[in-house]
């Protein structure tokens, strides 16, 4: 399981275990907040530009993701 301070989440690198359309390589380009709460955050694609607006907990999966750009 990934380790991640919300406070860190915006500008993160994350790598996809498995890339769809050859993107592999993903940064956290905007966190989306209620109150002090995390709703989403939205990645985008170093390569493609392409944005995927995600639940933030989801990046604590390892085997979906990995911290940085491997």
């Amino acid at each position: 399981m990934n380790q991640i301070n919300p406070k860190k989440l915006l500008k993160s690198k994350w790598t996809a275990i498995n890339p769809v359309n050859k993107e592999k390589h993903f940064i956290v380009s905007k966190v989306t907040f209620d109150q002090d709460l995390i709703t989403a955050c939205h990645l985008e694609a170093v390569m493609t530009k392409r944005v995927l607006t995600i639940d933030w907990k989801e990046l604590k999966d390892d085997e979906r993701w990995i911290h940085g750009w491997k």
